[in-house]
């Protein structure tokens, strides 16, 4: 039997807390193994926390999502970070990403998403809510972006492209496609450096606005 994943929830609000952990509890392939409602009570349990996933509210009394993600990073670097926002939170995504969260989730998600999202970054990908990836390509589209007319993109990396804007984890992809895990992270990368992309949110906005993938909203 495959070893459970193992989230950890930081959130200041104990109504959501428990409606997350009531959730949580009813997923077989989850194990919650921390509950903290504040970043500083976070960093201090990662020494004996296993987490291998970490929802993250954003804004929080003290330290914030910001700072908290950034500090559990540095200490330790292998665990996933997904961000929990609300309507409103949108101007403090960017410093989410920059800080090195693998997601971001509106905290209106269902459990069935919730749950995809968790496999999707725990096997290497990235997920983000549809409602929130429409306002970074809305603001994507009125920021500055060099143009870059020339770039060659193939076959193979279009498709990767597509799967990847459609929420597909690298195993799910290379399933798709028929190629290794190692293939999609290296057609990946190759699109990062072809575009001049910072990460893979700023590729999404850039294949977005370039019509090289389409989403649904």
């Amino acid at each position: 039997m495959p070893a459970k994943i193992k989230v950890t929830i930081v959130d200041d609000h104990e109504i959501f807390r428990n409606g997350l952990k009531n959730i949580l509890s009813r997923m077989d392939n989850i194990e919650l193994v921390g509950n903290y409602a504040n970043g500083a009570a976070f960093i201090d349990s990662i020494p004996k926390n296993k987490a291998d996933i970490v929802l993250m509210d954003i804004k929080m009394p003290g330290m914030d999502g910001i700072e908290t993600t950034r500090k559990a990073l540095e200490i330790k670097p292998d665990i996933y970070v997904i961000a929990l926002s609300m309507f409103g939170d949108e101007e403090y995504l960017q410093d989410m990403i920059k800080a090195g969260v693998k997601g971001f989730l509106l905290k209106n998600i269902t459990g069935k998403d919730l749950e995809h999202a968790i496999q999707v970054i725990f096997s290497g990908g990235n997920y983000y809510s549809e409602e929130l990836l429409k306002f970074f390509t809305n603001k994507y589209l009125q920021d500055k972006h060099p143009e870059i007319d020339d770039i060659k993109i193939t076959k193979r990396e279009l498709e990767v492209l597509q799967l990847v804007a459609e929420g597909l984890s690298n195993q799910e992809i290379a399933d798709r496609l028929f190629i290794s895990k190692r293939t999609v992270d290296g057609h990946k990368n190759n699109l990062i450096a072809k575009t001049g992309s910072k990460n893979i949110v700023n590729l999404l906005m850039y294949s977005i606005k370039k019509g090289f993938v389409k989403i649904s909203y």
